[in-house]
């Protein structure tokens, strides 16, 4: 194989990864809406892959759930039968996790062993394995966060989690990109401005990520369940109630499915003037992937608020993550080709 062919396979392996972390993103935010990821209550990274075959160890994970305040406080009287449901969306997101691990691990071996990776890619796939490793130590931090005073993981953590992961999948997107069809010198005429709003709103949906995760931490999408107003205007009478100010931020939940709405909405309209602005661009790859940027960010903004006013139902709030990953890889795809300096 000639070196051009090497870096292609190695691209095409990595954009079946980065499906693969785009799932685990999906399966992460089920289990945070069904309530589902403190049922396992201990980290157990390699007897951990065998869910409880037997009775007797479901009453032991089920006795484990009973002594934190969840269940003390919100689920006191579940059944065994309900315990088990919650338990296998948080079995199956960890398992997926370790998947993940090993479908990076096995095939960047065998290209290692067969030295068919390029010095220059090294740094990569090295910074993935570090991003990888993260994710997993951030999403146990997350979890000891809701096991002792909480009845829920903390909001800040949870965004730290999410951020990774889309970091990871960003990352993972862009270098198999890169090493599938490496990006083409801009041409001099290009436009500098629309290049500018692109780096933006590669940046700035990963914002609007986070920001839904404090949302989904706070339960915050629970109320308010109207559009625009939010009660008696557009922006909630609770807003600013905490002091210091800098806390309704983070931790005022009414203010922040507000500010969610203002980033979605400015989301929204950067991806709609990028689209404008490139429409007639002499770049045919740009003008493409702009479009798939547009239509992205309209789905995303109707399945934001078809889940709002449905009071966030399991079903509308996974999809509404998978169009947040769907506008985050239309963002990077048209940066690509927009093409380099």
């Amino acid at each position: 194989m000639t070196a051009n062919e090497v870096s292609r396979a190695i691209g095409r392996w990595l954009a079946v990864w980065a499906v693969m972390v785009a799932l685990l993103v999906l399966i992460g935010g089920a289990t945070r809406l069904t309530e589902s990821g403190l049922s396992i209550t201990e980290w157990q990274p390699v007897s951990g892959v065998i869910p409880p075959l037997s009775e007797a160890s479901w009453a032991a994970e089920f006795a484990k759930y009973q002594r934190i305040p969840q269940y003390q406080l919100l689920n006191h009287g579940m059944s065994l039968a309900e315990f088990k449901t919650i338990f296998l969306w948080e079995y199956v997101h960890r398992l997926w996790a370790r998947l993940l691990g090993i479908a990076l691990a096995i095939p960047l071996l065998w290209f290692a062993f067969r030295r068919r990776v390029p010095d220059d890619i090294w740094p990569r796939l090295i910074g993935l394995l570090v991003l990888l490793g993260l994710q997993g130590a951030l999403g146990w931090w997350m979890v000891k966060s809701g096991l002792s005073e909480r009845t829920s993981v903390s909001q800040y953590r949870l965004a730290a989690h999410l951020i990774t992961a889309l970091a990871l999948y960003a990352f993972t997107v862009w270098t198999a990109a890169e090493l599938i069809e490496p990006r083409e010198v801009r041409a001099a005429s290009a436009d500098p401005v629309l290049t500018s709003g692109l780096m933006t709103l590669a940046l700035l949906v990963p914002v609007t990520a986070a920001s839904g995760a404090f949302v989904a931490g706070l339960r915050a999408g629970k109320i308010y369940n109207t559009f625009p107003f939010m009660g008696a205007g557009i922006v909630p009478q609770e807003y600013g109630q905490l002091v210091p100010f800098w806390h309704n931020l983070f931790e005022n939940p009414a203010a922040v499915q507000f500010n969610h709405r203002v980033i979605a909405t400015a989301t929204f309209a950067l991806a709609t003037w990028i689209w404008y602005r490139a429409r007639h661009s002499a770049n045919s790859r740009l003008v493409r992937a702009t479009r798939l940027v547009a239509g992205a960010a309209l789905l995303q903004v109707t399945l934001g608020i078809a889940t709002l006013l449905k009071g966030v139902p399991v079903g509308l709030g996974v999809a509404h993550q998978a169009g947040a990953v769907l506008l985050l890889t239309a963002a990077l795809l048209a940066l690509h080709a927009n093409g380099r300096a």
